[in-house]
């Protein structure tokens, strides 16, 4: 099935403006979501507002927003006041400053787009600025659905891939985690080495296809089990030793690997693994 584009608007680069359609990158139908039921009847449980201190039920026309600014201390917001600040939507990528891709830290990245010509006449004027980009990543500013994103444009095949960026302030400092000062500054050149090496024999080119989620797919394994009234059994995997001495779990390490295949293994998600066994047909009683 055709990918259908979530919305419409132009990608602007000085006085070049582009018509173009936004298509999401991920597919969010890839990850199984569950609804809670009541387990007597099997019905949708319903999310109902309760108000703690009245001790009623209440409408959402009786709901306001509110900003704690200290403990128990609300001040209110209407949807008025937030019209004064709101940006309004112009869909309008507008391309402000381009870097090398490599200048960006990736821990910015937020959620990734793909940007494609919006009919033939802008397929040739996309084509040349995707050329023009390569290697680059355009920084700016989208204004949507009342708010205000940093996005990053860069080439990828025959499109762009557009990414919305983290803002400075929303990203923490590793500084304030405390468990880190107790990470030591010197090191044994023996133990580093001896990692160097194992590492080493992991080394490959990143072919992300081989990564599976084992937890998905035995949740789908599972269920298609339960639809089919299948008995399922379920099989609790091994827990991983404790490591008490690291050269002497780096040495053996090495030797597994060394000894066996030195190609990337292959990395799993899964914790546990769910096996489907047909349940026999019961026997009906004669007559």
């Amino acid at each position: 099935m055709a990918a259908r584009a979530t919305w419409k608007g132009h990608l602007k680069l000085s006085l070049v403006t582009i018509p173009i359609r936004v298509f999401p990158a991920t597919d969010s139908a890839a990850t199984i979501s569950f609804n809670q039921l009541h387990e007597v009847c099997q019905t949708r449980i319903q999310q109902k507002k309760w108000c703690p201190h009245c001790e009623r039920e209440v409408a959402n026309t009786e709901i306001v927003k509110g900003y704690e600014f200290s403990k128990g201390r609300y001040v209110t917001v209407t949807d008025e006041d937030l019209a004064t600040v709101r940006p309004e939507s112009t869909r309008l990528i507008n391309l402000v400053q381009f870097t090398t891709v490599d200048q960006i830290d990736p821990i910015y990245f937020e959620r990734p787009y793909y940007l494609a010509p919006d009919g033939n006449v802008a397929a040739e004027a996309f084509a040349v600025i995707r050329e023009g980009m390569k290697g680059k990543a355009g920084i700016g500013k989208l204004a949507l659905y009342g708010r205000e994103y940093i996005v990053a444009v860069q080439p990828r095949e025959k499109g762009l891939v557009m990414y919305t960026l983290r803002s400075a302030d929303e990203v923490r400092s590793m500084s304030s985690i405390d468990e880190l000062a107790n990470v030591p500054a010197t090191l044994k050149p023996d133990e580093v080495k001896l990692a160097q090496q194992v590492i080493g024999t992991f080394q490959g080119d990143l072919d992300i296809t081989n990564f599976h989620d084992n937890y998905q797919e035995g949740l789908r394994k599972l269920i298609d089990a339960k639809i089919a009234g299948e008995e399922v059994v379920v099989q609790e995997d091994e827990q991983p030793a404790k490591v008490v001495d690291l050269m002497e779990a780096l040495r053996r390490s090495l030797e597994s690997v060394s000894a066996g295949k030195k190609t990337p293994a292959k990395a799993t998600l899964s914790s546990t693994k769910v096996t489907a066994a047909a349940r026999k047909p019961r026997k009906r009683a004669s007559a």
